[in-house]
């Protein structure tokens, strides 16, 4: 890719003998692939939910879980064929879908895998993502990905500066997820999985329950008050945050319990809570290259 606008970061890299902002060049690259059981109970299921963590990010969170391979770029060049391996290899396992982490800067080189994949496979595709997505992009993806997994991290342009290096993440994102409600526009589940749809994720975090709060009220004016909604409360200050120190502790359940409680307020309908024990490294999948 010799002008690289994949991601609304519009850097212009010419990715084939250099990288882009995002940090990848034109290898795929992948840290891990396996059955995770700790995504949201529709996603994971009673199997584990066939992850595939791609390496580099086009957000630079100060706070990121997975500074490991989004900052520091773990992982290992894979080829397409390899990729579509990897693939086939953990529906073989039983994954009940395929779930792909920070894909976005990938879009284009993973496309003929994902095609070939749906040819030969009822799975569903999840693409999990930081919800920093270029609308033509998602658009490459129609038909192809069955269940989107975007964060909403924050609405004001001072804050997401500041934690994510991004300040036009709030406008950029809505549209995303407008895009991605429009592809998917009718939750539907195969029992208790989730097989199409849009589940939006929100990490509450120290010190911003006011962003949450922001976030909640696009989500019911803009989506609807049955949208899925996952509220996390695993926030854990990783990587960088200990030079923030209004971020540099977990939430507490005071400041989560007023999230739940606007969401109530609200009337939303499908909101899905974690326990505050879930702030735990325990939960941070380890990069080891397992699966690829």
């Amino acid at each position: 890719m010799s002008l690289c606008n994949v991601c609304p970061k519009n850097c212009n890299s010419n990715r084939n003998d250099n990288v882009g902002f995002c940090g990848a060049s034109k290898n795929i690259k992948v840290a891990k692939a396996y059955l995770h059981e700790w995504e949201e109970p529709f996603i994971s299921g009673t199997k584990g939910s066939g992850t595939v963590f791609f390496s580099h990010c086009n957000l630079k969170c100060v706070f990121c879980q997975n500074y490991k391979i989004s900052a520091e770029g773990f992982g290992k060049n894979l080829s397409q064929d390899e990729l579509y391996g990897v693939f086939k290899n953990l529906e073989q396992q039983g994954a009940h879908n395929i779930n792909l982490v920070t894909p976005s800067h990938y879009v284009p080189y993973i496309l003929p895998v994902l095609q070939k994949f749906k040819q030969n496979s009822n799975l569903p595709i999840v693409y999990n993502c930081g919800g920093y997505e270029k609308v033509e992009t998602l658009k490459m993806l129609d038909g192809l990905v069955d269940v989107y997994l975007p964060d909403m991290k924050y609405v004001d342009s001072r804050i997401s500066q500041k934690y994510s290096h991004t300040s036009d993440y709030f406008d950029v994102n809505t549209q995303a997820v407008l895009e991605m409600k429009r592809q998917q526009p009718q939750d539907l589940f195969d029992g208790d999985l989730l097989t199409k749809g849009v589940v939006v994720r929100h990490l509450v975090m120290p010190n911003l329950v006011d962003q949450s709060k922001k976030i909640l009220d696009w989500i019911c004016n803009n989506l609807g008050k049955n949208t899925l909604v996952s509220l996390m409360a695993q926030y854990q200050p990783f990587y960088r945050a200990n030079e923030f120190g209004e971020i540099n502790r977990k939430i507490t359940e005071r400041e989560y319990s007023r999230v739940l409680d606007y969401a109530d307020q609200l009337e939303m309908e499908n909101i899905l809570c974690q326990e505050m024990t879930s702030s735990n490294e325990k939960y941070v999948p380890s990069f080891d290259l397992q699966g690829v």
